[in-house]
């Protein structure tokens, strides 16, 4: 699934879409997004504000993108890639 910035991922290693709007109230949501940033586990893919983070578990150990594209338009694309249409 496209990402963003020419980033694509398998869908099978999502293991979540988050909203960084709503996501980052939580000061515990916070505090994982920092600790993926100081652990070089955070990949940003946006040029001004984020809106989405997309949370991957790779071969290298998890990894979370943080896009530009809306979690709703991310899902459109999970859903579009799980019924075999093209996103």
């Amino acid at each position: 699934m496209h990402l963003g910035q020419d980033y694509i991922v398998p869908v099978r290693s999502i293991i979540g879409i988050f909203d960084m709007d709503t996501a980052t109230v939580s000061k515990h949501t916070r505090a994982f997004v920092a600790r993926m940033e100081r652990e070089a586990k955070a990949v940003a893919l946006f040029e001004d504000l984020p809106k989405s983070a997309v949370l991957c578990e790779t071969a290298l150990g998890e990894r979370l993108y943080i896009s530009q594209i809306s979690t709703a338009t991310l899902a459109q694309r999970v859903e579009r890639l799980q019924k075999g249409e093209f996103a």
